[in-house]
């Protein structure tokens, strides 16, 4: 019965607020041509005090007060006929308005309830039973929704039950709410301790918040998670991506490959962590280590990658001259980077070639320059900046 009420009272509600223009239309259509008339009187009183201040010659006002007089007499007339009950067309449109804002509301008032019940009964369910919120939260059946009302209405009495915060950090997950998540995992470690799977949860969690960047809180966090499990692979593939993500390709293939040998050969995150290998051994080698293999990934050769010419010269050469062949590759870099900014995996490079060769300060020029491609708003960026800190490179002025 409630809803019906609530329904009546809301359909008079919408009733009245489309009635209110069309009435206050057809208040001003029957008032037109009266206010019209009154106009014309107050300029027939006005012409009378002109002519008698000498202000208008009485030739001039006796022109004036003819056309005055036949405008009123026009208005006169059209009332006169829209008063009458004869049959014919009437001679102006006011009357037909008059007629269509009165359909109009009629149609508001009559029709479009009926239209609005009779879409319910055939669409709606009037004979559902009522159903109060907190009876749907006692038995949310599916519904994630009223899940997790029903377990944040008893956190709200209970703060400082872990394992509700422990039950609802992953659900949050699932449903996107990522900062809420952050906090039930939080809250969850305080009172129940650091577990392996709530550090993972906790430190993913970050990730998804950074837009899939390592963050040295996450990293933290995976490092943790591997000390309570050493049998990790969630944690240690992505501690080997804050290695690549930090351009510390060397260390992040050393890691990948771990995380394979460890794998079964049927773990389903053994595709991926190939794909991470396969970028990962196709870098330039480090500044301070030249000879290093140079795995290349097809027949395209990395931006700034040495070939196996050079790393077979680089073998033979004493260390002033070694020295002086990587500089010159890194100026190579560095002149291409110039013509193509849009080079990523050369940025992150030639950041890491500056500060291994002692050039801190071309580091930064080049971070600097590389940010400008990359904002340090987006992925990359943040990659760039990450790499940059991990060099021990001074990045707070760059990204304030």
């Amino acid at each position: 019965m409630l809803f019906w009420i609530l329904s009546a009272l809301l359909t008079v509600a919408v009733a009245v607020l489309l009635l209110l223009p069309l009435m206050r239309a057809g208040a001003r259509t029957h008032g037109d041509d009266e206010g019209e008339a009154a106009v014309y009187r107050d300029q027939l009183r006005e012409l009378e005090s002109d002519k008698a201040g000498g202000l208008i010659s009485t030739e001039d006002a006796a022109y004036a007060r003819a056309e005055i007089g036949r405008r009123l007499l026009a208005v006169s007339a059209v009332e006169n006929a829209a008063e009458t009950d004869g049959a014919g067309p009437e001679p102006t449109a006011a009357p037909a308005r008059r007629k269509a804002y009165a359909l109009s509301q009629a149609f508001i008032i009559l029709c479009l309830p009926a239209i609005g019940l009779y879409v319910y009964l055939l669409t709606g369910s009037p004979g559902t039973p009522a159903a109060p919120l907190a009876a749907r939260i006692e038995n949310p059946g599916d519904d994630v929704t009223l899940l997790i009302a029903k377990v944040e209405r008893h956190l709200a009495t209970s703060p400082e039950d872990g394992a509700g915060w422990d039950v609802l950090a992953p659900v949050y997950v699932r449903v996107g709410r990522l900062a809420d998540a952050e906090l039930a995992y939080r809250n969850a470690i305080r009172l129940l301790g650091p577990g392996a799977d709530r550090m993972n949860g906790l430190a993913e969690t970050l990730v998804t918040l950074n837009d899939g960047i390592v963050t040295e809180n996450a990293r933290q966090a995976f490092e943790a998670s591997v000390k309570l499990q050493p049998d990790n692979p969630r944690a240690d593939y992505y501690l080997a991506l804050a290695l690549e993500q930090a351009g510390r390709k060397e260390d992040a293939l050393v890691a990948f490959q771990n995380i394979a040998k460890a794998s079964p050969p049927t773990a389903p995150w053994v595709d991926l962590i190939n794909r991470h290998i396969e970028v990962n051994s196709s870098g330039m080698p480090l500044a301070d280590a030249p000879a290093a293999p140079v795995a290349e990934v097809g027949s395209a050769k990395p931006l700034g990658a040495p070939t196996a010419e050079d790393v077979t010269a680089a073998q033979a050469m004493s260390e002033g001259d070694r020295s002086q062949m990587i500089r010159g590759m890194v100026d190579s870099l560095d002149a291409k980077l110039k013509e193509d900014p849009n080079n990523f995996e050369g940025w992150m490079r030639l950041v890491r070639s500056h500060a291994m060769l002692k050039q801190p300060d071309r580091a930064v020029e080049a971070l600097k320059e590389g940010l400008k491609t990359f904002p340090a708003s987006g992925a990359e960026g943040q990659q760039l900046i990450a790499a940059a800190r991990d060099l021990g490179l001074s990045v707070e002025e760059i990204v304030q």
